[in-house]
C-alpha cells in the first residue's frame, strides 16, 4: 500500500530526521517529499511505500513524535488521499 504522510509543526531541528528515521525503522521507503517553511511554520508532505505495513505499525511511533515535537501529523492510504481531493 502506499500512503500520504503529512506534517505540520514550529519549524525545529530533526522533523525530517525523526520521521524519516521511524519509517526507516519499520522498513517504509519514501517515494516522493516535498517541504517548506513559511515563516516559522514547517510543513512536510510524503509519499511512502508501506509494502506488507499497516498504519497501526507506526501509529504509537508517530504519536511520540507528534508529542515530542509539538507536530501534527496525519497518515491515510494514497488511494483515499485521491479520492478525497478529486474534483
Amino acid at each position: 500500500m502506499r500512503a500520504v504522510i503529512t506534517v505540520i509543526g514550529k519549524d525545529k531541528v530533526g522533523i525530517i530526521a525523526r520521521v524519516s528515521g521511524l519509517l526507516g525503522e519499520n522498513g517504509i521507503n519514501i517515494l516522493d517529499i516535498s517541504q517548506t517553511i513559511m515563516q516559522d511554520v514547517f510543513t512536510m508532505i510524503m509519499l511512502v511505500d508501506m509494502k506488507e505495513k499497516a498504519v497501526s505499525d507506526i501509529s504509537d511511533g508517530i504519536k511520540q513524535i507528534e508529542q515530542d515535537m509539538g507536530l501534527s501529523i496525519h497518515i491515510q492510504s494514497e488511494d483515499i488521499f485521491n479520492l478525497m481531493h478529486r474534483v
